[in-house]
């Protein structure tokens, strides 16, 4: 089953209609502001240069939808004003459309060809022409030659890459399947922790529809309330135990009712053995040796110190019970599913690969820091510090296919795993009101953390 679906590649009907479709979520009032555009376009026009389709019709599919995007914009702001300035997302982000109107009165008649290159306000621009009854043949003429200008300069650079990654860069064959699922992965975990984070908190979309939709069934309106917290119920957690768990558990059985490594694993495994060199090797040496039991155990020592200095027992007591609880899970998985690695170097001898423990560890450490402190920032601040989660995990991730000790497969389930301990630590951490954690002094926490992890580094071998 996981060889059919990895196996799978996209038709050039398929493709088209993909990059028509992205074109027009693009182009499409706010949703635009949520969709990474450029990216999902350059991949699908990488993968169309790839299969030589036709650049016209390439190209055709790009312009038509984002022309289809701009015009349903203008319309919904045309015809439906009220209702669309009185629901999410504008009622909970009027400064989006203040933004949009600013740039609307600035250039006038001349906004919608010029705001489609402008990214902050190019899925605004045609509802606000719409809501400032914009004359319909003048936004047709805008929109089109706007579209038509946008369609070959997104589409070009994608397509090109296509055409010649395979053949100057050496790449091995068929590892177009890996390169995707990664940039899959990336780009969905991105979302997750920033739109999706976003949304389930108290003054997110989701968090308002589903405390909506409780509060009208009686018996379940009893428990949410009894959840709630200074009035906010941990949605956040709630939900990312919940998929986490069914994620993990669907993910476990798909790896270990296939006999052998996925096709992805392999596709995988080809693609970071061609990456792979003598720099890369050192540094993701370094890495794993951060993400063993001595480096943890450097990397956490400081904040340990000081959270026993301030006398936050209840903090270091969950903090241990997630470094233990992970250690535990990941001991008996390797135990119970005894997968075989793809190399086994000495220091490794006797050790399974599923899940992989450096990932879903370092998941553990950074996420749990990273919801911490989020807490402690404003709500819009918090999208970066996941952000910086996310680019801190992902190379002690990566490092363990460069070392080519593990498999695609048990990074993935690794991921899954951390974030689900990371969600229950943090829904009992949320059980009651606690004071907030003192001050932090970054600077010397770090230098501290840094000393440390760099004699585990540099003066003691792999455990």
């Amino acid at each position: 089953m996981a060889d059919m679906l990895f196996s799978l590649s996209l038709s050039p009907a398929m493709l088209l209609l993909m990059v028509a479709l992205i074109s027009l979520l693009e182009s499409l009032a706010l949703i635009g502001l949520l969709v990474p555009g450029v990216v999902l376009i350059t991949a699908a026009a990488s993968l169309a240069g790839h299969q030589a389709i036709a650049l016209p019709w390439l190209i055709s599919a790009a312009l038509l939808g984002a022309i289809l995007g701009d015009g349903i914009s203008y319309q919904l702001g045309y015809h439906h004003r009220e209702q669309v300035t009185n629901r999410w997302p504008l009622s909970m982000h009027p400064e989006w459309l203040e933004r949009g109107v600013r740039f609307f009165e600035r250039y006038g008649v001349h906004s919608v060809f010029i705001g489609r290159f402008v990214g902050p306000v190019r899925p605004i621009i045609p509802l606000i022409a719409g809501m400032m009854r914009m004359p319909p043949r003048t936004f047709l003429w805008a929109n089109v030659t706007s579209a038509a200008l946008w369609a070959p300069a997104y589409v070009l650079p994608g397509y090109l890459l296509g055409r010649t990654w395979q053949q100057h860069l050496n790449l091995p064959a068929n590892i177009e399947t890996a390169v995707i699922t990664l940039g899959v992965c990336v780009v969905i975990v991105a979302v997750i922790f920033s739109w999706g984070r976003a949304q389930t908190s108290r003054h997110g979309f989701v968090y308002f529809t589903i405390a909506r939709l409780i509060r009208r069934v009686p018996f379940i309106r009893r428990s949410w309330l009894s959840m709630s917290l200074n009035d906010e119920v941990p949605l956040a957690s709630l939900l990312l135990f919940v998929i986490t768990l069914a994620s993990v558990s669907a993910w476990t059985l798909l790896v270990m009712n296939h006999q052998g490594p996925l096709s992805i694993d392999l596709q995988a495994q080809r693609l970071f053995y061609w990456l792979s060199n003598e720099p890369l090797q050192l540094i993701s040496v370094g890495l794993a040796k951060i993400g063993d039991s001595a480096g943890i155990t450097a990397l956490l020592l400081p904040l340990a110190v000081w959270l026993i200095r301030h006398k936050r027992m209840d903090a270091l007591f969950h903090l241990a019970v997630a470094i233990g609880g992970i250690a535990l899970l990941n001991t008996i998985g390797k135990m119970v599913f005894g997968r075989i690695r793809p190399e086994t170097p000495d220091y490794l001898t006797g050790s399974f690969s599923y899940p992989s423990a450096h990932t879903s560890t370092i998941v553990v450490v950074v996420g749990l820091a990273a919801a911490f402190i989020a807490a402690e920032v404003h709500r819009k601040q918090r999208i970066w510090v996941y952000w910086l989660a996310i680019i801190l995990v992902t190379p002690m991730a990566l490092s363990r296919l460069i070392l080519g000790v593990h498999w695609l497969s048990d990074l993935i389930g690794g991921i899954l795993l951390g974030l689900l301990v990371c969600a229950l630590i943090r829904l009992n951490w949320q059980r009651r009101s606690r004071a907030p954690l003192p001050h932090c002094p970054w600077g010397k926490l770090l230098t501290a953390t840094l000393v440390l992890v760099s004699l585990r580094v540099f003066l003691l071998p792999p455990v």
